[in-house]
C-alpha cells in the first residue's frame, strides 16, 4: 500500500466567488461538471486535469481570520501545482504578477518554481521539473535555495520542454 500522488485539496476561503474568480482567471482552472451546484461551495479542476476536481473551496465568510499556519499555529504551509513546461511557468509568472499575487520564484536544483498568494492570502507553488534526461550532477546536488532566474532556465532548456515526472524519473 502506498500513496503516490495528491488528488485534491480543498480550503476554507472567505468569499467563494473572489476565490473562484482568482484561481479560474489567474491560474486557468474551471468549474466541474457540478462544480457551483453546492451554495457557498465550489469544486475546480485544473487545465488538462484528470481528476474529478482539483480544488475544492468552501466559503466561511469575511469575519474569518488570517491563516497563522506558520507564524502562530501549526498547519499546511503551501500546495504545489506542476506545469508542463517552462513557458507555463513564465505565462504564469505574468499572471500572478499582474493581480500582484507572485510572491517568490526560487530554483531548488532538480525544481523551478513560483510561489503565489491567494485572496485569502494562501501560499501556493507552480513547479517545473527538471526531466531526468537533462539532469546533471550540479542539479541534483544543489543545496539550499537561489532565486530563480526564469529567462535563463528558459534559454537552457527551452521554452516547450516537457516536465519530468515526479522527481525526474523517465516517463514509463
Amino acid at each position: 500500500m502506498a500513496i503516490f500522488r495528491l488528488n485534491h485539496a480543498v480550503l476554507y476561503v472567505r468569499d467563494v466567488a473572489a476565490s473562484v474568480a482568482f484561481y479560474r482567471d489567474v491560474l486557468g482552472f474551471g468549474y466541474t461538471e457540478t462544480g457551483d451546484a453546492i451554495p457557498g461551495a465550489a469544486f475546480l479542476r485544473a487545465p488538462g486535469s484528470s481528476n474529478d476536481h482539483d480544488l475544492g473551496l468552501f466559503q466561511i465568510g469575511s469575519q474569518a481570520a488570517p491563516s497563522g499556519a506558520g507564524r502562530t499555529s501549526v498547519g499546511l504551509y503551501h500546495l504545489a501545482w506542476e506545469v508542463d513546461t517552462l513557458g507555463d511557468l513564465e505565462e504564469l509568472a505574468a499572471a500572478l504578477g499582474a493581480h500582484s499575487a507572485l510572491v517568490g520564484a526560487s530554483d531548488h536544483g532538480t525544481t523551478k518554481s513560483l510561489y503565489g498568494r491567494d485572496p485569502d492570502g494562501l501560499e501556493f507553488e507552480i513547479v517545473w521539473i527538471i526531466p531526468a534526461a537533462l539532469l546533471t550532477d550540479e542539479d541534483r546536488n544543489k543545496t539550499g535555495i537561489a532565486r530563480l532566474d526564469l529567462q535563463a532556465e528558459i534559454a537552457k532548456y527551452g521554452r516547450d520542454t516537457h516536465s519530468g515526472v515526479g522527481i525526474s524519473r523517465t516517463n514509463a
